[in-house]
């Protein structure tokens, strides 16, 4: 068996055609261009919504993958080993996010405060109502938290704690590569056991401050959670994206089997089911309490085409990929795996969109709608970030073996059931 990993490492290494990382990145620039010349047609409140959407909808994928590498660790996972080099490349991404995320800071400090945040400006006139947020009692009470310098000195501090857990795990993930040496493993491990609570931690209070708090009046102690099971699901969708686009390029072949789709597959339904649970109780909870301070949060999401965007979130996001999700020949059939995984790519951000959007409101307090012009820059902001994203992938596809060839488990994982794909 050991002779077949050194093979499979060998006649796999083909990095991916330098091309494709250009052509990423040049998506990338291009989509940040556009969405920065939207800033003359749509003004800067919408560009800044677009770009904030985009940041959370790669970040929190992002973060998907940086929790399955560590639960991968944390459980000896065996079957999973394979893919888990894709997610830790995956996380190269993470400075870059932070650079990306830094025009939103910048912009609260030196340009207009309360741009994304109305909270940050206290002379910001609250919409529908006679009285600034300076004069709001509910954000005077909340004011020792939700202040600009503090906001900046978490936010920095989330994206280190990202950073620096995803540089020890893919450092010590790659060095196992050159000398077998278990000691990485055990690193590993134990950087993982270090990294749930403070990666469980950081993403919550970063769910609080860049979409909850864009209605500070309302309270939801569940929301964390909530984009801790968004992440999850986008990041097992890329991962059957790039497992079926490596096969098809020929490196995951015979390395790559049904069972390994049917695992990730499980884990899709999983966290589907996962999803729905966690979004179901923090609607049930908010209607059964019946409070003015929570249900303002849904009945602002009724008004207009919201509700539509509700219901399709019902029904396209949690029903259709549930059902879907129960046939088996659906989780192993590449093509069909690589169907309702782009599907669930597509409703997440359309699920990000309906969290986070409904803040921009009119005169009278009513939210702009889903459809309408502004769509184009938050399209142009998703690819622009995207791009960066994919681009750093495949930039560091190359700096590593495609699989973890002396991981103790790549042995047993080749081997997972031996049903080739």
């Amino acid at each position: 068996m050991s002779t077949r990993v050194d093979t499979l490492s060998v006649a796999t290494m083909a990095a991916p055609p330098a091309a494709k990382a250009g052509v990423a990145l040049g998506i990338g620039i291009g989509g940040i261009a556009l969405t920065a010349a939207g800033l003359f047609v749509a003004g800067p409140r919408v560009i800044a919504m677009s770009w904030l959407v985009a940041v959370g909808y790669w970040t929190a994928i992002a973060l998907g993958m940086l929790f399955l590498v560590i639960l991968h660790h944390m459980f000896d996972a065996s079957w999973s080993t394979v893919i888990r080099r894709q997610f830790e490349h995956g996380l190269a991404a993470f400075p870059w996010l932070f650079v990306l995320f830094l025009p939103l800071l910048l912009a609260s400090w030196f340009y207009q405060p309360g741009l994304v945040w109305s909270w940050m400006d206290p002379h910001a006139l609250i919409p529908g109502q006679h009285e600034t947020v300076g004069e709001d009692v509910l954000y005077l009470k909340k004011s020792g938290y939700l202040n600009l310098g503090f906001f900046t000195i978490r936010a920095v501090l989330f994206y280190g704690i990202w950073i620096g857990l995803a540089w020890v795990l893919r450092r010590n993930s790659f060095r196992q590569d050159a000398d077998g040496d278990v000691k990485w493993t055990l690193s590993s491990r134990r950087w993982s056991a270090a990294g749930i609570p403070l990666t469980g931690l950081s993403l919550t209070f970063a769910a609080i401050d860049w979409f909850k708090s864009l209605e500070y009046h309302w309270f939801s102690t569940i929301y964390g959670v909530y984009y801790f099971a968004t992440g999850m699901r986008g990041a097992l969708a890329c991962g059957v994206l790039i497992m079926v686009w490596l096969h098809r390029r020929g490196d995951y072949r015979g390395i790559l089997n049904k069972n390994h789709l049917h695992s990730i597959g499980q884990l899709m339904l999983t966290f589907t089911v996962f999803w729905a649970y966690i979004a179901f109780s923090q609607y049930f909870l908010i209607w059964n309490a019946n409070l003015p301070e929570e249900t303002f949060y849904f009945n602002l999401r009724e008004y207009g085409d919201w509700y539509w965007i509700g219901m399709a979130i019902v029904f396209l996001y949690f029903l259709f990929p549930f059902c879907y999700l129960l046939v088996y020949r659906y989780k192993i059939e590449q093509g069909r795996a690589q169907f309702i995984a782009g599907w669930i790519l597509v409703m997440l951000f359309v699920d990000l969109c309906f969290n986070t959007l409904p803040a921009i409101k009119d005169a009278a307090g009513h939210p702009r709608p889903f459809f309408s012009s502004a769509l184009i820059w938050q399209l142009t902001a998703l690819a622009g970030v995207g791009g960066v994203c994919v681009w750093a992938y495949l930039r560091s596809f190359p700096t590593a073996k495609l699989i973890p060839i002396r991981d103790p488990r790549i042995v047993e994982c080749l081997t997972h059931h031996e049903s080739s794909a």
